[in-house]
Order: structure tokens, then C-alpha cells, then sequence
């Protein structure tokens, strides 16, 4: 996929997405140590966010790419242009796939609480994260076997690296790898703002019969509640940088040379920078965390056993 950027003399632009690159690898570098590092952040909540953070430190690997485009023409022959286009669709597949997850472990969390710890183990999180990745890479290489079959072939000439997919399977990648997701995380979310509304409305009401064991239960909900407006906001600042691109993708536009294309993908790229930065507004685990990867407490004995909550 071949960006045109318009850098100045001074080569700002390209400076601006080395600053970028640099924020978005330490960042989501942080949420991978915390996750696999502290025992007690091993829940399946994190563990898809853990997916999440592994597909944003991916996305940082591929902006290095960028540079190379923006300083000038692609050195890297055929094969490889074919490969970093592999895996940027594989990565954008398998990032709107673990939202998709997010979603559904939300709604199980908030509708159905009683049952999610038996419905949502840890068990059946690392199989559907599994399948999420081994998914992304059986369904692309479907969709840009014409790619890998001969790279470059849609180069005019040397230097350049540029895909192009036939309408039937762009419009296959884009039904199940952004209208379908979509359209459930928005059904999932609806169901979860509804019956929270009608928490809320109950509690303010007074109707429950205040004991013991309800107010336990009670501090359990707005718990899961506040992991649901958390992983709300993810869900929703993910589709606002996401769909530029598929909306752009699907109106037919030339995707190689119009001006607007580098403004949709760095819009991409730039939320997963954003991702971590919620984390550390919302989840005081993670500031925990950083604390103490920082202090480089990390490395003492002991230190996976260490309270994060």
C-alpha cells in the first residue's frame, strides 16, 4: 500500500511518525508486561486486551514501514511489500475481532452476571483469542491471494508497493471484517447501556431490599459496570479511527493517489497509541504498573504476586 505524504523541507513528517512509532511500541509495550507479568491481571478481561495491546505494538512495527515510504521508494523487494500488506490485514482483522470479543465478554459481565464465571473462563478466552488470530491469517490469505501468489503485480514500476483488491473481495473483507463486527459490538453495547439505565433506575428508585448480601452484589455490578464504560470508550474511539477507513475503502475512491488516504491510515495507526493512554485514565492498575516497571521493582523476587488491585 503505497502512501504519498507530503513532507517538508525539514522532513517534520517524518519526525512526527517517529515520535509516534516510538509512543506507540513503549506504551503498549507497558500493557503487555503488566498483563503477563502480575499474577492477579491474569482475568479474561485483560487477557483480550492483552490480544488488543499485541495488535497495537504490531501496528508499530509496521508504521517503521511508513518511514521508508515517506523518505522514499521501497527497498524491500516484491516479497516483502507482499508480506507487510499481509499483516497489516491481518492485524486490522484480528483488532476489529478481539473488539468484537470485548463487547461480548461486557455484555456476559453486565446482563448476565451470575454466570459469568462460569460462561467466560479463562480456558475458553485463550481458545477464542487463538482463533481469533489463526482466523485473521486463514481469511486474508484468501483475500489477497492474488498478492501472494505473484507480489508486486500491481506495481507499474520498481520502487513502488501497492495493493489492489478485485470489488468482490473487498466487499467480503469488508462485510466480515467491519460491517458484521460492527453491527454486533453496536447491539451488544445497546443491550449493556439498557439494562445499565435500568440498574441505575432501580437503585435511585430504591425497590432492592438493602441486606448484606444484595450490597455485595451491588458493589459487584457498578464494578463491572465502570470495566464496562472503560472498555466502552476503547470500543468506541477504535471504530471512530477505524472507520475512515473501511468507509473510504467502500466508496471506490482511487485508495493509492487520493490525497485523503494518508490522513485515513494515520488515523489507524494513531489509535493504537490510544488504547494505553485509556488504560491509565481509567484502570489504576495499569498506573500501578507502570510504577513499578518504572522503579524497575519488576525485577525483585516475588514481584508477580504483587496486590495490583
Amino acid at each position: 500500500m503505497k502512501i504519498e505524504y507530503e513532507a517538508d523541507e525539514h522532513g517534520n513528517h517524518s519526525t512526527s511518525v517517529s515520535v509516534e512509532i516510538n509512543s506507540n511500541r513503549a506504551l503498549n509495550l507497558l500493557v503487555i508486561i503488566s498483563i503477563s507479568h502480575f499474577k492477579q491481571l491474569h482475568t479474561p478481561t485483560n487477557l483480550l486486551l492483552l490480544s488488543l495491546a499485541v495488535s497495537d505494538f504490531s501496528v508499530g512495527l509496521l508504521m517503521f514501514f511508513q518511514i521508508v515510504l515517506i523518505d522514499g521508494c521501497w527497498i524491500f523487494g516484491d516479497i516483502m511489500c507482499a508480506v507487510y500488506q499481509y499483516l497489516a490485514f491481518i492485524i486490522t482483522s484480528s483488532s476489529v475481532t478481539t473488539m468484537m470479543l470485548i463487547s461480548a465478554d461486557r455484555y456476559v459481565a453486565i446482563c448476565y452476571p451470575l454466570h459469568y464465571s462460569t460462561k467466560v473462563t479463562h480456558k475458553r478466552v485463550q481458545v477464542c483469542v487463538c482463533l481469533c488470530w489463526i482466523g485473521s491469517v486463514i481469511f486474508q490469505s484468501f483475500i489477497l491471494q492474488d498478492i501472494l501468489k505473484q507480489p508486486g503485480r500491481y506495481n507499474s514500476c520498481f520502487g513502488e508497493c501497492i495493493f489492489a483488491l478485485s470489488s468482490s473481495a473487498g466487499l467480503v473483507d469488508a462485510i466480515f471484517t467491519f460491517i458484521v463486527p460492527l453491527s454486533v459490538i453496536v447491539v451488544l453495547y445497546m443491550r449493556i447501556f439498557l439494562v445499565a439505565v435500568s440498574q441505575a433506575r432501580a437503585m435511585r428508585s430504591r425497590i432492592a431490599i438493602v441486606t448484606l448480601q444484595k450490597s455485595v452484589k451491588v458493589t459487584a455490578k457498578k464494578s463491572e459496570l465502570k470495566a464496562a464504560r472503560t472498555l466502552g470508550v476503547v470500543v468506541v474511539v477504535f471504530l471512530i479511527c477505524l472507520c475512515p477507513a473501511y468507509c473510504f475503502s467502500l466508496s471506490n475512491e482511487d485508495y493509492n493517489n487520493s490525497s485523503s488516504s494518508a490522513f485515513v491510515i494515520w488515523l489507524y495507526y494513531f489509535n493504537s497509541c490510544l488504547n494505553p493512554v485509556i488504560y491509565a485514565f481509567f484502570y489504576r492498575w495499569f498506573r500501578k504498573s507502570i510504577k513499578l516497571i518504572a522503579t524497575l521493582k519488576i525485577l525483585q523476587p516475588g514481584s508477580r504476586e504483587a496486590n495490583m488491585l
